[in-house]
């Protein structure tokens, strides 16, 4: 995925220094471990996978006569 790169630093540079993993849309830099996994930010995974519709769902129960017996 464009925008990934490795967290392992490279030779040459301190350990624990984390690279810059940019969103593969926008190009912004990625600070949340579930963005920087993905590739995306918030804001550009939303834009790509909206919500679905808020649509309540009435359940009733259907009209029937009463079991005899009872």
């Amino acid at each position: 995925m464009p925008g990934l790169e490795p967290d392992a630093a490279p030779e040459g540079e301190p350990d624990g220094v984390r690279r810059t993993v940019r969103c593969g849309l926008c190009g912004r830099p990625l600070t949340g471990a579930g963005s920087r996994r993905t590739g995306l930010g918030p804001a550009c995974d939303a834009k790509l996978h909206p919500a679905g519709p808020d649509i309540p769902v009435r359940r009733r129960e259907p009209e029937q006569d009463t079991l005899p017996g009872m």
